[in-house]
């Protein structure tokens, strides 16, 4: 794993920000989520009302949250909202009445198998009200009256997501997309947020060849939306990647896309083992993330998904155990470190065409050999340029090269932007 950085202790404390907030797929939380990454990156957000056709989809009503609490004859607060936006079932319509606790039990969750821990449960299309706490709470309270009060509204409003790109030298589009629905879950997926934020701001800094564009949006709904909204557009999209549950202390696992030989599954299949770090590469399914959405058949992008654990693998998932400690700076360094890796072999992976095809071109009395003088891999460079000219048909592209000659894509690129200069090869 990457040693702690700068950047990474900045992705940190940017989840440290987020991780209090109530965030649902609708809401005033993912609004106040969006300003805080707004301070970070500029961004474009986007409002679509309560109603609106999206795809097979409606828009929901909008879902905010003021305040929610158990409380025993005493008025002490025995589950408090204002300790954790878990304590509250996602989406519950308002409450406010006393009962017996043999009555509240069938709107309680807990966990059993992990009695310390708080569950995190939704009821977004199906109106419902509840509460989520620890078994070792439940056991505490004792049979009796509670007052029981839920302050939320659930009514037309709107959905809401945002976007930033980063202007390529190309109109063809990378999309990295991250889901900002959750509440105080810090791997799932706020530190997924937090290493978008921070690519966007590293490729900013730079040109790079194809235009990024970010997309935080709730989950499912939220890409439903986008893909709905952006149709007659994502012809553009030419690679992509779901970010998520990028702070664990799991290996990195990378999930193909649908097509499995998408180029964006190639360049992450490479880059992992050519790191060696450790990793899985596993199949797509169509459970998961957004990218089950992007992989649609309908629209069947290539987008591959990255996550440290993948979804529902960790025993924190999805529960309060996956909170500020469960994250560290040190995995999203190292998340942003592949990301960047790969996002630098999608910019520079091109096909070519050799120029002068019959024959090997003389490479000395045009000073090429000379013009890789002093690299401590002169030896490697000169066999990149040999493969680059052998392989450049206009059918073999420089990800080819590299996996077919065994050396490093950087090396490769580099052999073939010294041809290019030369008029030997031309894209």
């Amino acid at each position: 794993m990457a040693p702690v950085t700068e950047r990474g202790e900045e992705m940190y404390a940017l989840v440290e920000r987020l991780y209090p907030l109530c965030r649902s797929i609708t809401g005033d939380g993912v609004r106040a989520t969006l300003d805080i990454v707004g301070e970070y990156i500029p961004l474009h957000v986007h409002e679509v009302p309560t109603g609106t056709q999206v795809l097979d989809w409606t828009v929901p009503q909008e879902w905010n949250i003021r305040d929610a609490y158990i409380a025993d004859t005493a008025g002490n607060r025995v589950v408090d909202f204002a300790a954790s936006s878990l304590h509250v079932l996602g989406y519950s319509v308002p409450v406010a009445k006393t009962m017996p606790l043999s009555e509240l039990r069938a709107h309680l969750h807990t966990l059993p198998d992990h009695p310390s821990w708080v569950p995190y449960r939704t009821s977004y299309y199906k109106p419902d009200w509840g509460f989520c706490l620890t078994q070792e709470t439940l056991d505490a309270m004792p049979d009796g009256e509670y007052e029981v009060r839920i302050d939320s509204t659930l009514a037309d409003g709107h959905l809401t997501y945002a976007e930033h790109v980063v202007p390529g030298q190309v109109a063809d589009e990378v999309i990295v997309s991250c889901h900002v629905c959750h509440p105080s879950l810090a791997n799932d997926n706020m530190a997924g947020v937090a290493v978008a934020t921070f690519l966007a701001r590293a490729l900013a800094e730079e040109t790079p060849y194809y235009t990024y564009r970010f997309i935080f949006a709730p989950g499912t709904i939220g890409a439903i939306t986008w893909l709905a909204r952006n149709a007659e557009r994502v012809e553009r999209v030419k690679h992509g990647l779901v970010l998520a549950c990028a702070g664990d202390p799991g290996a990195l696992t990378y999930k193909q896309s649908r097509r499995g030989d998408a180029e964006i599954d190639r360049v992450l299949r490479h880059v992992l083992a050519a790191s060696e770090r450790p990793h899985r590469v596993v199949e797509f399914t169509p459970y998961g993330y957004d990218e089950r959405q992007y992989c649609s058949p309908g629209f069947n992008l290539g987008v591959g998904s990255l996550t440290r654990t993948p979804y529902a693998g960790y025993p924190e998932y999805h529960t309060s155990a996956d909170n500020l400690d469960f994250v560290s700076p040190e995995a999203m360094a190292d998340t942003f470190a592949v990301c960047r890796e790969a996002f630098a072999v999608l910019d520079r992976n091109r096909r070519y065409l050799n120029l002068s095809p019959y024959g090997e071109p003389q490479l000395g009395r045009r000073g090429l050999y000379d013009a890789l003088g002093g690299r401590s891999d002169t030896k490697q460079a000169q066999m990149a340029m040999l493969w680059v000219l052998n392989l450049s048909d206009g059918e073999h592209s420089l990800l080819d090269v590299a996996e077919r000659s065994g050396l490093p894509f950087d090396t490769v690129a580099d052999a073939a932007g010294v041809l290019h200069e030369a008029g030997l090869i031309k894209t």
